[in-house]
């Protein structure tokens, strides 16, 4: 349970009124309105009421309050005017950056990095995502330590970000942390020494891994239940989805193939997920193929591509030897008459492109023919002799392959079929 359904220390609930501000350091050329209309969507996935959003311009962040001390007065005047209890910096924050923005506008502050951390908190379904939100918590508030550190032991799935203050037992507390994050770890590395043997156990299987990957909310699990018939959470809301499912499906040309759906990643994606949420993230360093949702829709579709690839480079899934990639550029139903012909004529000049109406199912079977060209691409002819009462080979074979003869000779079976160099390992990794 987050802490946005029970009764805070501080009185802090879900519907908290807030506001959100942005320091706009003029560097990555992102649409700043875009960024907090992003912002706002963050936290009302969570409850919060947001009252107004403004962001700030600044040739340099302050040490002390990352804003001038003008703009903290005008934080301070927007706290005021609108009653809020929270204050949403959409940046981070030094612990002694947050210290005196709250002390300047006698209100609650948390950073990008917390509300992120706080969404995650709730969202975790599985056992799994509870260990990797609260590792992660754990490593953002180990240096900041502003409130009491009794509640380690439980349980929930958000962390308290809005919970009272406290600085009780600073260094027991440091200790406890240390001892619980390494407690955690060990846990997460069964989970992940797991994770593996089910891979192994699928690279046997006759089946290739397709992982979908993209920003949050690029409607990754509405094309997930396209693909599949299946019922995953699929809603216009950021982070709907936490933990990995999996689920199998067809495709021109190949009888099966698993499909995965993943986390969703945002710009400045805090780095303790990153590093937390490797283990869940190992489905795409393990995926056969990775097909990228795009909201090609959104004004920084760009920008959030980029995203979405620099933490793909992170978990080491980018340059030589990575696993193809194609993009599924979505939600083309919301693109006017002029915005759709551009995008038609940029898609067309890629053949790693496909462009898709997750929602309402236009382009989603050129997208499968294309999922599945790709997993069949290099087919060579290959000669194999199996045991002429081996018939569960054979069938494979025609299952993943195009067998061209068979014949018997000599109480052997010997078949010529045409097979992806994908396809033909995981035969001779067959038990």
């Amino acid at each position: 349970m987050s802490v946005f359904n029970r009764e805070a220390e501080n009185g802090v609930t879900r519907g908290t009124r807030a506001v959100i501000v942005h320091a706009d350091q003029m560097k990555n050329g992102r649409d700043i309105d875009a960024r907090l209309e992003e912002t706002v969507g963050l936290a009302a996935a969570i409850g919060i009421d947001v009252q107004a959003s403004q962001a700030f311009r600044m040739r340099s962040p302050r040490p002390s309050t990352l804003f001038g001390s003008g703009q903290v007065e005008k934080i301070r005047d927007l706290v005021e005017e609108n009653q809020a209890e929270l204050v949403i910096v959409d940046n981070s924050l030094t612990p002694v950056q947050q210290s005196n923005l709250e002390k300047a506008t006698e209100a609650k502050v948390i950073d990008r990095t917390g509300l992120i951390l706080e969404i995650f908190g709730e969202r975790a379904a599985t056992a799994e995502g509870r260990l990797q939100v609260e590792l992660a918590h754990l490593d953002y508030q180990a240096g900041r330590l502003v409130r009491s550190w009794t509640h380690l032991e439980r349980q929930r799935g958000g962390f308290g970000f809005l919970g009272g203050p406290g600085e009780t037992q600073i260094e027991a507390d440091r200790r406890m942390i240390r001892d619980r994050m390494a407690k955690l770890r060990r846990e997460l590395d069964q989970v992940s020494r797991t994770r593996g043997l089910h891979r192994d156990r699928r690279k046997r299987a006759p089946w290739p891994v397709i992982a979908l990957v993209g920003y949050t909310n690029a409607g990754k699990s509405t094309l997930f239940n396209r693909l599949t018939g299946a019922d995953v959470m699929a809603e216009d809301l950021l982070f709907a989805t936490l933990d990995p499912t999996m689920r199998q499906i067809s495709l021109p040309g190949l009888d099966k193939a698993i499909l995965s759906d993943t986390v969703g990643f945002v710009s400045d994606l805090p780095t303790q997920l990153i590093a937390a949420f490797r283990a869940t993230l190992e489905e795409v360093v393990a995926a056969d193929l990775i097909v990228h949702v795009r909201d090609i829709s959104h004004p920084d579709s760009e920008a959030q591509r980029d995203d979405v690839l620099n933490v793909l480079e992170e978990l080491g899934l980018g340059g030589e030897g990575a696993s193809p990639m194609i993009e599924a550029w979505n939600k083309t139903d919301l693109l006017d008459a002029e915005e759709a012909a551009y995008v038609r004529e940029t898609a067309a000049r890629r053949e790693d492109v496909s462009l898709i109406s997750a929602l309402d199912g236009v382009g989603v079977d050129g997208l499968r023919r294309v999922m599945s060209e790709k997993l069949t691409a290099g087919s060579q002819v290959r000669k194999l002799l199996l045991s002429s009462d081996d018939g569960a080979s054979l069938a494979w074979l025609h299952a993943n392959g195009e067998v061209l003869d068979s014949k018997v000779e000599d109480g052997q079976l010997r078949v010529t079929v045409r097979l992806t160099d994908m396809a033909h390992a995981r035969f001779l990794a067959r038990e």
